[in-house]
């Protein structure tokens, strides 16, 4: 069963939470409310999300001290941020959002299924990295189990062709959200997170391979970064 990624909202007044949450409940993820950057923050100390809707004008710490926060932490750091706002003061507003560390920034009223569109975009990305960790620990376990094995005179059958379906399965969906991305003209930010996971699945397969029989032994697994 895919576990549901997590979407942080943060606003400060409940019936905008209330639209986000009507527009977004097709997605099926879970949704979580924030409504103040406090309790933002207090969010993202234990749970993973895959992007947050941030709302600019909030009473004590706006959204653009609240993104700052976020990406000066490590854990963080690397969320995708889209900032929401009310008003418009033109190119300097929108660039101090961007400098702020968002991934986009979307003036109210804005459009229901734009809107959707482009988180279902991050959604995507964060369930493909997260399947590529899962591959890269059950590979890691598989090898250390491989290797008992091998010492012990037996090798593990099947366990080359059971991993290199499974990666292909993961390359296979990341190929196409990578050619869904280009056909969009999607946000540079969601295709540079693309070709990222992209890097790191090339690098995960070259170790499968290099566990073939006459390979000369695997190089190091990708990060999990």
């Amino acid at each position: 069963m895919v576990q549901k990624a997590k979407i942080l909202l943060v606003d400060d007044r409940p019936e905008n939470l209330l639209a986000l949450e009507a527009i977004l409940s097709a997605l099926d993820q879970t949704l979580v409310r924030a409504s103040s950057g406090e309790e933002a923050l207090k969010a993202l100390l234990t749970d993973d999300f895959a992007v947050i809707l941030l709302d600019v004008q909030m009473p004590g710490m706006d959204g653009f001290e609240t993104a700052a926060h976020i990406k000066r932490r490590e854990r963080t750091r690397d969320i995708p941020i889209i900032f929401l706002t009310a008003i418009n003061h033109g190119p300097h507003h929108t660039f101090r959002g961007y400098a702020a560390g968002a991934v986009d920034y979307i003036s109210k009223p804005f459009d229901p299924w734009v809107l959707r569109a482009k988180v279902s975009v991050f959604v995507e990305l964060y369930m493909k990295n997260c399947q590529l960790r899962e591959q890269a620990a059950l590979l890691r376990l598989q090898l250390e189990g491989g290797q008992a094995e091998s010492a012990a005179g037996r090798e593990p059958a099947g366990l080359l062709a059971e991993l290199s379906a499974r990666l292909a399965a993961v390359e296979e969906q990341a190929e196409a959200l990578s050619k869904q991305l280009d056909d969009d003209a999607a946000d540079a930010a969601a295709v540079a997170t693309a070709a990222h996971l992209e890097r790191k699945l090339t690098g995960l397969r070259r170790a499968l391979d290099a566990l073939e029989p006459g390979a000369g032994g695997a190089p190091p697994l990708p990060s999990h970064s």
